[in-house]
Parts: structure tokens; sequence; C-alpha cells
């Protein structure tokens, strides 16, 4: 039995950094399901409040709240990509009010699609990934997550975050990402988090 999808928020809010306790609009569409609240207080209580020189990618931006969270927190380079034409110009216009207070880094918006803005990116040239597709298409995460692993760099702040259904077999994952071990994880309703680190030794 498939569940109906639980009703968007028409807006959320950012939990975090300069832009704390701004709103940014939510659209429907197919697919899109932003990360809750708790989820991004906990991705940020993991990965640290400051990410001050850090080259972060948002590749299935859908809302932007994960992408804006980071360039709320001092990011040197935010880079969201969204290949729906409404959500994407949704997305314009949330950076564009968000933008009457700049953030410290530089924030970009692409209208591509993910996976192949991910093939297309050297090795190595990200410091932080998020990967957030549409649960409706778990392929598209497994493929995702191994481009992730080869284009996120491997050194200490390099770090991988994923959001799935609670279904997931992250075998299924954890194989496309060779050298990078599972070190955070939380469960909240039907979503998985994960957070990957470059193996050591």
């Amino acid at each position: 039995m498939i569940k109906s999808p639980r009703a968007l928020p028409q807006q959320i809010r950012i939990i975090g950094g300069v832009w704390r306790s701004r709103q940014i609009k939510v659209i429907s569409q197919a697919g899109l399901r932003p990360s809750t609240d708790r989820l991004r207080e906990t991705l940020f209580n993991w990965l640290g409040q400051d990410l001050s020189g850090l080259r972060c990618l948002d590749v299935f931006a859908g809302s932007g709240a994960l992408g804006f969270e980071a360039a709320s927190r001092n990011a040197a380079l935010v880079e969201l990509i969204e290949k729906h034409k409404n959500t994407f110009l949704n997305l314009t216009l949330n950076l564009q009010n968000l933008n009457s207070y700049p953030a410290a880094g530089k924030v970009t918006l692409l209208e591509a699609d993910g996976l192949q803005f991910l093939k297309s990116q050297a090795a190595g040239s990200w410091d932080l990934i998020f990967l957030d597709p549409p649960f409706q298409e778990p392929q598209l995460l497994v493929d995702a997550t191994k481009e992730a692993g080869r284009v996120c760099q491997s050194g200490p702040q390099g770090a991988i975050y994923i959001e799935c259904p609670v279904s997931t077999a992250k075998a299924n994952l954890i194989s496309g990402l060779q050298n990078w071990t599972c070190v955070k994880e939380l469960a909240i309703g039907q979503t998985l988090a994960l957070l990957f680190r470059a193996t050591s030794g």
C-alpha cells in the first residue's frame, strides 16, 4: 500500500546562520519533499554550524532548503541544481528574497539535470554534497551516490549527505561509496538521513 504524500508546507524556515528564521516558499511539484526542520537541525549539528571555506553542492535542490542552510552558515560557495522549470523559478525568487541580506559566500543556481551535472564534475571538486532526489526514483539515488563519491573531496572536511526512504537498501548505496563510511544515521518517519565521510587509513 502506497501512502498518500504528506501535504507540503507553503513556507519553511531556515534554521541557523545569517538567514536564521527567514522563510523560503515551497511550491507543489511531483517528487518535491523539503527536508524537515528536525532533519536540517540534526544535519548541521553533525556538520557544525560554521561551514566557512567549504564548496557545497545541492544536487536535487527542490525548495533549496539544504543549500540555503549551507549558505546561511558561511559556506564559500553553494551551487543549487534543479531541473524542473517551475521549481527552479521558485528557487530564484527565494534567493532574491534572501539576498536582501546577502550571505558571506557565493550562491549560484543552475537549471540542469543533477545527475548529469555530477557526471560533468572533476574528481574532488566539492567539499560537501547534498543528495535528496525524489523518493520514487531509487535508481537515480544509487547513480548519484556513486558519482558523489568520485566528485566529493576525500579530505577531513569532505562529506556526502543523503536523504532517502527508510526502506532504501543501504548496501546499494555503500557499494557505490567504496572509500566512504557512514558516520551518522537517523530515521524520522519515512525518511532516512545518512552522513558519509571519507574512510581513513
